[in-house]
């Protein structure tokens, strides 16, 4: 099977899952739902599913063990999308080729539906009743300080920051998306290790941040690289607009060539570290798909 359609897949798997999230819902609540849904299941690649899936199946966990946790971190990702796309951070109209959410509901909607996405996040991984108590408690504090001020809304801020600054300098930069992308990712990957039952610092839990880390910080400059040189109707969105917004890019330190060398040498790193190990052939063919893809 053709990886990417292993990912779509278990994209429609997770789809799946994140539906039976909202079974039971209140009918005089249903603004508040309709606006978590249609960015919650407005498409996507659920890379941060997958790699959940993934590690917990290597690691001899099941896909129900895993669904919860999988669940969890495209909610934490959605809710991130609608408060980033508010005109009070990037001010942009259009995300995966649709109106962005508070172009549909209003800005208060929008803020109140990220909120809901994110503490709803925590009741998801709460309630996993096919992990252990004690790693259902370590998901849930890993995953605060992850997507919390200690990992991705920290570096949203850094990234504000960056905007009013003259200059900035390169590890700057890094580090605004080792918190802002990279934390999610590691959240996904550990997020994996835990549903299968492994305690934290057991097997595979150094190499799997570091292989985390790689892959993260190489999406990061393919998604910089793409803003200037891909196409908006396959990204569905407009294109410069980071240059348009003044954001620090990987794109303001190299050229296009260089960027995607460093990608590379970064992929080329997360392979050889997730290679070690193995049943590890899909992790390895995600690497290559994130720097290969086109949106």
């Amino acid at each position: 099977m053709i990886f990417e359609e292993q990912l779509k897949l278990c994209a429609k798997k997770t789809d799946e899952y994140l539906e039976r999230c909202y079974s039971d819902n209140e009918s005089d609540l249903s603004l508040i739902y309709e606006a978590e849904k249609y960015s919650l299941l407005s498409g996507g690649k659920r890379i941060r599913a997958y790699l959940v899936f993934e590690f917990c199946k290597i690691l001899g966990g099941t896909e129900e063990q895993a669904a919860n946790f999988a669940c969890a971190v495209e909610m934490v990702h959605a809710y991130s999308l609608i408060h980033d796309d508010l005109p009070c951070m990037d001010n942009d109209d259009y995300r995966r080729g649709k109106l962005t959410n508070h172009k549909v509901y209003g800005e208060a909607i929008a803020v109140l539906a990220g909120d809901a996405l994110l503490t709803k996040a925590f009741e998801t991984v709460a309630g996993n009743e096919l992990v252990p108590c004690e790693h259902r408690v370590n998901a849930v504090r890993l995953l605060a300080r992850l997507a919390g001020d200690g990992g991705m809304v920290g570096g949203q801020v850094l990234d504000i920051n960056a905007e009013e600054k003259s200059e900035s300098t390169l590890p700057e930069l890094q580090r605004i998306h080792s918190l802002k992308t990279g934390a999610m990712i590691k959240a996904s990957v550990l997020l994996g290790c835990l549903a299968a039952g492994k305690d934290i610092n057991e097997y595979l839990w150094h190499d799997a941040a570091k292989y985390a880390e790689k892959i993260g910080m190489a999406f990061q400059i393919v998604d910089d690289v793409l803003d200037v040189i891909g196409d908006s109707a396959i990204l569905g969105k407009k294109i410069g607009s980071d240059a348009d917004n003044r954001k620090l890019t990987y794109m303001s330190f190299y050229t296009v060539e260089e960027a995607l060398g460093l990608a590379r040498k970064l992929t080329d790193e997360a392979i050889e570290i997730i290679s070690r190990y193995s049943n590890t052939e899909n992790l390895v063919n995600l690497a290559k798909y994130l720097l290969e893809r086109k949106k």
